[in-house]
């Protein structure tokens, strides 16, 4: 049978009896200083525990902002690879009722109406053209393949556009290729 005096105390227990001992030869002044210094000891490590939750909460809302931001980018260009594959079929579309010319006009609307619908298909997804056609050149939705001389147009205008370009929600998915205008005072965009 164990007595209770052989018992020893928790870690928990002696901390706690550490902070409470108050020897019993102190006056009344030293007791009530030595029990505002614990206080003030408490209080500080208190505040101390409450930035450091906080700043757990901080960076925990932190972390989940940011992986929301990266679902939402994830949500938003998902079609980017799939969306690459289809622009060569709109440029092929474009190029066949371009050279339609001669063919009868049932043939021309056709592709006409075959075109318009694929594109009206990619831009339910937010996939927009870049036809810059006599805009300023813009180097980052446009890629010049030549500069011509042309006192007509400003300098840096953009001539014609060799291949459409595209964006998927506002990101560049493929410049657009154009020919620069030279000559000409500079066109000032508003």
């Amino acid at each position: 049978m164990s007595h209770p005096e052989d018992s020893k105390p928790t870690a928990a227990e002696e901390q706690t009896n550490e902070a409470v001992v108050e020897p019993l030869d102190l006056s009344p002044e030293e007791q009530i200083a030595g029990l505002t210094a614990q206080i003030e000891t408490l209080q500080q490590e208190l505040a101390e525990a409450k930035d450091q939750m906080l700043r757990a909460a901080a960076d925990a809302q932190n972390a989940r902002r940011r992986a929301e931001a990266d679902i939402e980018k994830a949500h938003k260009f998902a079609l980017e690879k799939f969306a690459k594959e289809l622009l060569p079929v709109a440029d092929s579309l474009e190029k066949a009722s371009d050279a339609m010319v001669s063919a009868e006009e049932s043939q021309r609307e056709g592709v006409a109406m075959t075109l318009k619908m694929f594109i009206g298909a990619l831009e339910k997804f937010n996939i927009h053209q870049v036809h810059p056609q006599g805009e300023t050149f813009n180097p980052q939705f446009h890629e010049a393949m030549s500069m011509v001389p042309n006192p007509e147009l400003p300098a840096h205008a953009v001539m014609d556009v060799l291949q459409k370009g595209y964006t998927l929600n506002e990101r560049l998915l493929r410049p657009a290729m154009v020919v620069v205008a030279t000559g000409g005072p500079a066109k000032k965009d508003d």
